[in-house]
């Protein structure tokens, strides 16, 4: 997890440009997991709707200059991308999902800064209208910020979650950094959309985080 070591990671793209904010606010915080120092996505129209919407503080826009030189430019053809999963211990351990499928798990996690937005908490909704954890399974939701609580309970997302035996947690980390609310016991298992999986992490040493 050190391709980025103390460097600044520009994202760009046909993807990229279709991403919502929330996505792209992911795709940028994830830059770290690389060792990054900084994740961009150049603003553009979407981005100063979303401010606008948010501020009335003047801002200047940074672009990189026409002429940039970059140390490395790599390209991504993701059309045929299957969804992909970082297993215990690493961020950088990752398989295809399909290898994975079937793992037995304690708990499960939806939210934080990586995976809170509403956007998010609208697909969770979505895949579990109608349906019910299943048992011995715990089902922790974390939304990302007071504002992304609000809207998802004014939509009538956080009272779907709960129909389907979800909890739904105050905005935060949660269990991230292995302090409270969900943290692991020893041996049990834990599938994640936070953005760390290291050993202990989330509580017990003794526990997995995919």
């Amino acid at each position: 997890a050190d391709g980025a070591l103390y460097k600044a990671v520009e994202f760009n793209g046909k993807v990229i440009r279709e991403m919502d904010i929330g996505g792209r606010m992911t795709l940028c915080n994830m830059a770290v997991e690389m060792g990054a120092k900084i994740g961009y996505v150049e603003p553009d129209e979407k981005t100063i709707q979303w401010l606008t919407a948010r501020t009335n503080k003047k801002y200047k826009i940074i672009k990189s200059d026409a002429d940039a030189e970059y140390e490395k430019i790599i390209d991504y053809d993701i059309s045929d991308l299957k969804p992909q999963i970082a297993c215990p211990h690493t961020v950088d351990n990752v398989k295809p999902v399909s290898e994975v499928a079937g793992t037995r798990i304690d708990q499960a996690l939806i939210g934080t800064c990586t995976n809170g937005r509403l956007e998010d908490l609208k697909v969770a909704s979505k895949i579990l209208r109608g349906k019910k954890i299943s048992n011995g399974v715990r089902l922790l939701v974390f939304p990302a910020s007071m504002e992304v609580f609000a809207q998802a309970m004014e939509l009538g997302i956080l009272q779907e979650l709960v129909k389907s035996g979800a909890v739904i947690m105050n905005p935060g980390c949660g269990p991230c950094l292995g302090a409270h609310e969900g943290t692991l016991a020893p041996g049990e298992v834990c599938l994640s959309t936070a953005n760390r999986n290291f050993k202990g992490r989330m509580g017990c040493k003794e526990a997995e985080v995919y």
